[in-house]
Parts: structure tokens; sequence; C-alpha cells
């Protein structure tokens, strides 16, 4: 054992250095839009989940079946399972309420059970059981279909870094991706321990002692996470995103750090200085530039402990490291009957989806492995077969 203490610290500190690397212009510049597939009435990736879904009833499981269809559809080479749990809830009168969540991994080839630290991007699906009609376009069926068209924008250049490389080097960080879309995050009657998280509390719990094959790298799959990236309240125009947790300042400070670069080439449609705005306007002179994510510049003395009850927690709980991209405040749609699709703000989805799939770009370190002319081909060809 003392024969490898200095190699596992060798591997530690090569991980730390090697995880992370920066994308290009022209791949955050030719990053595709959602475009049509967000449209709110008829859009193949939103239009689905903008719809009643409280866990238990047939909306949730017309909306998980559409995730199903989806990566089925588009994303053959991903793994999908189904976590499922129950309980009671302070409204079902004793009768215990189905919680699914959807687990989705791409993972190299050729790796085993408890090899690979994953990047894991996670919103929860359920919507609030009141008022009576809640959507949640924001809370959160827009960030779920973020995480899609994500998913799909990473995924043929994944398989092209997979397959470019003779094998991994031993002292290479094994890095896979993971999509969380997780059910009951909402309380049913008033927010407490128990009415809340219900999908992600069990999850936690279980996958605590679902331990890997002795002599893994990551004992179990709460340690295979290498970073938990939690999406909630997104869509709403104007959001301000803290740094809530000093441990993951770093990572915020790479998405605050692209989320600048694609507001400087002009990637950013909620951007006041975007060029398609910049030519309505008369006056041509550039406005302030307001940020998504303010707080790069925060000292280590600005983090008080204060955070967000969210599904991250019964992760945090168990060690597990954490990047909840989370306004504060909250829309002031919140949980209120005009958290629909007419009230999304779209090109700051837009904006939402292209960040998020730049970071995730970034951590797999994909530059070089996208195709864009590739993708927009098979686009074409797509639209004109309908």
């Amino acid at each position: 054992m003392l024969l490898l203490l200095p190699l596992l610290s060798l591997l530690s500190i090569l991980s730390l250095g090697s995880a992370y690397s920066t994308l290009s212009d022209d791949t955050l510049n030719g990053l595709p839009s959602p475009g049509d597939e967000f449209d709110i009435k008829q859009g193949k990736i939103l239009a689905p989940i903008l719809q009643e879904r409280v866990s238990g009833t047939p909306g949730s499981t017309a909306v998980l079946q559409h995730f199903v269809d989806f990566f089925k559809t588009n994303l053959p080479k991903w793994t999908l399972e189904f976590h499922n749990s129950s309980s009671t809830t302070p409204t079902s009168n004793g009768k215990k309420i189905p919680f699914i969540n959807l687990i989705a991994t791409r993972d190299p080839p050729n790796t085993g059970v408890g090899e690979v630290g994953r990047l894991t991007l996670v919103a929860h699906y359920d919507s609030k059981l009141t008022p009576k009609g809640f959507i949640g376009a924001t809370d959160s069926a827009a960030p779920c279909a973020m995480l899609l068209h994500a998913a799909r924008t990473l995924d043929a250049a994944l398989t092209k870094k997979w397959e470019s490389s003779d094998g991994l080097d031993e002292l290479d960080e094994v890095k896979g991706v993971q999509i969380l879309l997780l059910d009951g995050e909402e309380a049913f009657h008033s927010w407490t321990d128990t009415d809340s998280l219900y999908g992600s509390r069990a999850l936690a719990a279980d996958w605590e002692t679902s331990f890997h094959p002795a002599m893994s790298t990551y004992r179990n799959p709460l340690d295979s996470i290498s970073l938990f990236v939690l999406l909630d309240l997104l869509g709403a125009s104007g959001p301000r995103v803290p740094s809530y947790f000093k441990t993951t300042h770093w990572a915020y400070k790479h998405m605050a750090a692209l989320e600048h670069r694609l507001r400087e080439l002009g990637q950013f449609k909620s951007s006041p200085n975007h060029p398609k705005k910049l030519a309505k306007r008369q006056n041509k002179k550039e406005r302030d530039e307001p940020q998504f994510l303010h707080e790069a510049d925060k000292g280590d003395n600005g983090f008080l402990g204060g955070f967000v009850q969210d599904d991250h927690v019964p992760f945090m709980a168990r060690g597990v490291e954490i990047l909840h991209i989370i306004p504060t405040p909250f829309p002031k749609v919140w949980h209120e009957i005009e958290d629909d699709a007419e009230h999304l703000d779209m090109d700051t989805v837009e904006d939402w989806t292209r960040l998020v799939t730049a970071f995730a770009g970034e951590w797999m370190e994909l530059e070089g492995f996208f195709d864009f002319k590739k993708d927009k081909r098979k686009e074409y060809r797509e639209k004109t077969e309908l």
C-alpha cells in the first residue's frame, strides 16, 4: 500500500490539472441553437414538457416517456436507467405516490463499473400540485429541455473523441457525462424535510450503499460524481445567479468566463448589445452588459454558508461537490400560475442552453471534436424528410 501512495497522489494532481480545457472562439460560435425545437407550441424538445406533470399523474408519465423517446431516437449510445421509489405525501391520504428518476449516462467505451468520473447535469421534471393548472416553465421544464439539447450537441463530439484515441492513457482521468432528470422535487403541501425532494432523497440514499467492485477507482455512484450541476428556475429574463459554494467557485468562475466570452462574441441573444438588437436601435452605443453569473470575483470571505434548498441537498450531505445554477432572487413567476410557456424569455432560455452546453464541452475537453457542418447537413436531411 505504501508503494501506491505516490502514484495515487500523482494521479490526483494530474486529474485536477487536466479536468478542464477551453473551447475556441470558432467552436463557441458554432454551437447550434435549439431553434424550432424550443418552440413552446410545437417544438420537439420543449413543448411536450410544458404540461402539468405532478408526480404520479398521467402528465408525469407522458413527460418521462418523452425523455425516453428522445434518448432512444437521438442518442442511442446513452445508457438509460430508472430509479423507482414511493412515499406517502401530506395530500395522498395514506396512498403511496410513485417517484421515477431517469438516469442517462454516456461513458467512454470499454470502461468498467466504478472506473468513470462523471460530470452530472441535473434538473427536476415534476411540477407543483398547486395552483391548479401550474405548468412550471422555469420550474423546471426549460432546464430539462436545456439538458436534452446539450446532450445531443455533445454526443457526436464525445464519440469522435473516444474513437480517435488508441486507448486512454493510464494517467488520464476517465470522464463521462450523466444527466439526472429527477422526480418529486416539489412539496405537495408545504416545504419540509419530508415533504420535498422525494426523488433525490431516495436516489442519494440508494447510491450511498450501492458499492462498486473492490479496487474500483470510485467507491459508489456518489463518489463517481465529479461535479453535480443543478439547473433550476431558469428561463425568466434578467437572472442573477450567485456563487453559493466556496469549494466549487472555481467551476462557477469557468462558467462565468464562458458567459463573458459568449457575450463578447455576440452569441447571447438576451444581451442588449446582441448584433440584431444593435441594428434596430437608432443609438448604436453599447449599453452596460449584464451578467447571469455575476460573482466571478467573489472572494473567500464572501461565502457565508447560505444556500437554496433544492435537489442537491441529499447529495451535498453525502460529500458530493455542487454547482447550483439557480437565480437569487427567484423569478417573479415562481410558484405562480404565470410560470407558463408564454412567460418564458426565449432568448434567455437559449442563452442558458448555449452556456451549459459550452461548459460541458470544456469539462469533457471536446475542442477539435465538434463537426458542426456535418451536424447541419444531418439536421437539413431530417427536416426535408418530414
